[in-house]
């Protein structure tokens, strides 16, 4: 399975790569911002997006509004990784139509079960 993730931190972008590919044998594609995400989305049609919330210029929530709006894209299942953990947020969140949220910092050892099961589930 491919997927893309979308995220300004090269480390985390980078760490969250070698987990996939290493505990869940994914091919991963990677994107530093929102606007290269909706690029690489769209070209490469990935079977799933990990997309950070908190980004410069285009943020997640921004990203994910356009993705949801595109026809080349809207299909594909979207999973928010976030460090934003307070209650209203998280009620936000849960109304947004998207496959999970993942709270970081994740466990890096069990990121790719979470991903599975966010994309059996969602």
């Amino acid at each position: 399975m491919r997927i893309l993730i979308i995220d300004d931190e090269d480390d985390i972008r980078e760490a969250t790569q070698i987990c996939l590919e290493v505990t869940g044998d994914w091919e991963v594609l990677t994107a530093s911002s929102g606007r290269e995400g909706l690029a690489k989305a769209a070209a490469e049609q990935p079977d799933a997006i990990l997309l950070d919330v908190m980004m410069p210029d285009m943020d997640g929530l921004a990203t994910l509004e356009k993705l949801q709006a595109s026809p080349a894209t809207n299909r594909i299942p979207v999973i928010l990784l976030t460090a934003k953990a307070q209650p209203a947020e998280q009620r936000r969140f849960s109304q947004l139509d998207v496959a999970a949220v993942i709270l970081k910092p994740y466990d890096p050892f069990t990121l790719s079960d979470q991903v599975i099961d966010a994309l059996k589930t969602g």
